[in-house]
């Protein structure tokens, strides 16, 4: 039992906060942990309410523990969700870096002005084969496996854009680059609704608005100082290659719990391998991929169609017009990051139903439009009140659905939000040509 106790110490020193075994020399180890991380008589983690990345570390059910647990360290959790703040950092990069470099790609390649609907068809082919079956991708190689293939894959396309002479290879690449950003939003998804809180879910998806905001950043960056588009995506495609090897080296951390989730369901999202049919076979599935499509493809359309509508139809000037559609994508990663401060306090349900009211009330000042300054703090209003409703329904999904087909259902969540943004911006704008 010494030897026991001795070897429990030393596991312990290597990269886990504690060691549970049946057992009289485990019950003691167990003790002198927890009195050293829990303090009070409720167990609030001092290092939870300092450092919110930092894990709280659960007692477990001793009547129905029969195996060794274990949980990552509490700085290799943080490791693990700063990459993963890094991976949505890169999956908006692109989005950003294609609007600014296309003028210069369309002179480069001798192409049409509408030639850029090709690449995103073929990027948009990718990410929904990807995202779809990112349940079974996951259950094969892993979370930390898919992120590694998945970040490599869109580097090594990225720096393909900057090397390939003609457009047809350009387009090919995009399916790759489609593929790679589809298996990194659904894998993170699934990871994170099975092992952090609401609030993570919050902060991961405002980590994408901030690659938003730097791809035209970097994108300008590289036209004006060096008059090559293909330096910038160069640089974001050099990170993902970076980025896809902190994830091979930590491969074996992401199939590890973390101790965020005491909720042994959440826990077990990861775990099964349902097949697909099978899950096309719930309601609640297809009404998850109902609210994806629609919910997203709503906001996809105010965002595109925002400053259109301002200036044509509302009188409004064109650059405080520009400005205010402008702001709108900022309150996206402002509202996700507030949220993510308040998710625990005001709880997911409770969060979400006040994010649909005020929703609907901007959308109220953008229909009433009494004055256009109503219209304009609509648009704003449905920013920041919106934002939190996709993180919130995606860590919600498994409360609509089964925890056996969590995981391919987040996966078609996430493809049927890309099918939304694409058709029914696509749509407003034939209807808004049709009936003026």
């Amino acid at each position: 039992m010494k030897d026991r106790t001795k070897s429990n110490e030393v596991l312990s020193n290597f990269g886990f906060n504690r060691i549970y075994l049946n057992g009289p020399g485990n019950r003691q180890i167990s003790r002198k942990a927890h009195s050293f991380f829990r303090i009070g008589e409720d167990g609030d983690d001092i290092l939870e309410k300092v450092f919110p990345f930092f894990t709280t570390i659960k007692q477990p059910n001793k009547q129905t523990m029969t195996t060794t647990t274990t949980t990552i360290r509490s700085r290799s959790v943080t490791g693990l969700i700063l990459l993963a703040f890094l991976a949505f950092i890169s999956l908006g990069l692109p989005n950003g870096l294609l609007g600014v470099a296309w003028p210069s790609m369309r002179a480069d390649f001798m192409l049409t002005l509408e030639a850029m609907g090709s690449l995103l068809i073929a990027s948009t082919v990718g990410y929904l084969t990807s995202s779809f079956f990112s349940g079974q991708i996951v259950t094969r190689l892993g979370v930390g496996g898919t992120l590694a293939a998945a970040c490599f894959a869109t580097g090594v396309a990225l720096l393909g854009y900057t090397l390939v002479p003609a457009w047809w290879m350009v387009m090919a690449l995009g399916v790759v680059a489609g593929w790679g950003g589809g298996a990194i939003d659904a894998s993170l998804n699934t990871y994170v609704a099975a092992n952090f809180k609401a609030r993570t879910m919050q902060w991961l998806h405002a980590s994408f608005g901030v690659g938003m905001t730097l791809g035209p950043v970097i994108m300008t960056s590289a036209l004006i100082l060096f008059e090559n588009w293909r330096i910038g995506y160069f640089t974001v495609g050099a990170a993902q290659i970076m980025l896809a090897a902190g994830f091979a080296l930590t491969v074996n951390l992401w199939k590890q719990p973390t101790g965020y989730i005491s909720n042994h369901k959440e826990q077990a999202i990861l775990e099964y391998r349902t097949p697909l049919l099978e899950t096309l076979r719930q309601t609640g599935a297809w009404v998850s991929i109902a609210l994806f499509f629609i919910f997203t493809g709503s906001q996809m359309t105010l965002g595109h169609w925002a400053y259109t509508l301002l200036v044509d139809s509302r009188g409004v000037g064109a650059q405080v017009a520009g400005l205010w559609a402008g702001s709108y994508w900022g309150m996206f990663t402002l509202g996700r990051i507030l949220a993510g401060l308040y998710a625990g306090r005001v709880g997911l349900h409770r969060l979400l139903q006040f994010s649909l009211l005020f929703s609907l009330v901007g959308a109220g000042m953008l229909w009433w439009n009494p004055i256009p300054w109503v219209s304009l703090f609509g648009v704003i209003l449905i920013g920041f009140a919106a934002a939190p409703i996709f993180p919130g329904l995606m860590s919600a999904t498994i409360d609509r659905v089964e925890v056996r087909h969590t995981a391919n259902t987040i996966g078609m969540q996430v493809s049927a939000a890309a099918i939304g943004m694409s058709l029914l911006p696509a749509l407003a704008g034939a209807l808004a040509a049709r009936l003026g």
